[in-house]
């Protein structure tokens, strides 16, 4: 009889601990239901890109050597350069740059690279397209400078939890966004 009396005691403590848990765990759970959601609306609040974001690359056409660097450095070969070589000169003549972002892995070498900084990386990061063949931007595209979110009043921007904690310490300026 003794041993049926201690393993009634082991099976109340089981129940017992098994019933503990299970409110610590649904504790847990009330704790997070009363947060405020983190979803971020997105055409309407975007969140502001790190400073060493690699989004779309801006090309300037007047400071190309046509030297084919960005090519060499790519791992995958992408931007294409037409170029012309000048006799009288003995230069060459760029005569079309373009990108194909479909198939850019946006590394970031070509920036690293170019010994004129003609290539440097912006950060806009929206490039989709229904078609594909629109992600190829020849050097007009690849020119204009994308317009800054910051700036955009119809737009509310918010911080990454780094940036957060980095201007928290900060005095308010202009970049200082309102966090929820």
């Amino acid at each position: 009889m003794f041993p049926m009396v201690t393993g009634f005691m082991n099976y109340g403590q089981q129940a017992v601990r098994a019933a503990r848990y299970i409110g610590q765990s649904f504790m847990i759970t009330l704790s997070h239901a009363n947060r405020l959601p983190v979803t971020i609306q997105y055409p309407y609040e975007k969140s502001i890109t790190s400073e060493r974001f690699r989004g779309r690359i801006h090309f300037e056409f007047d400071k190309c050597i046509a030297c084919e660097v960005c090519v060499r450095v790519c791992p995958i070969d992408l931007p294409v350069v037409d170029w012309r070589f000048e006799t009288d000169i003995r230069k060459k003549r760029l005569l079309n740059y373009s990108i194909d972002f479909g198939i850019c892995i946006f590394c970031g070498n070509c920036v690293e690279y170019c010994p004129t900084n003609c290539l440097s990386m912006t950060e806009e990061y929206e490039l989709s397209t229904y078609d594909r063949h629109e992600l190829n931007y020849n050097q007009i595209a690849l020119g204009r400078l994308p317009i800054p979110v910051v700036g955009d009043y119809t737009i509310q921007t918010i911080m990454n939890s780094n940036q957060t904690k980095i201007a928290m310490n900060k005095p308010l300026d202009s970049r200082t966004i309102t966090n929820y």
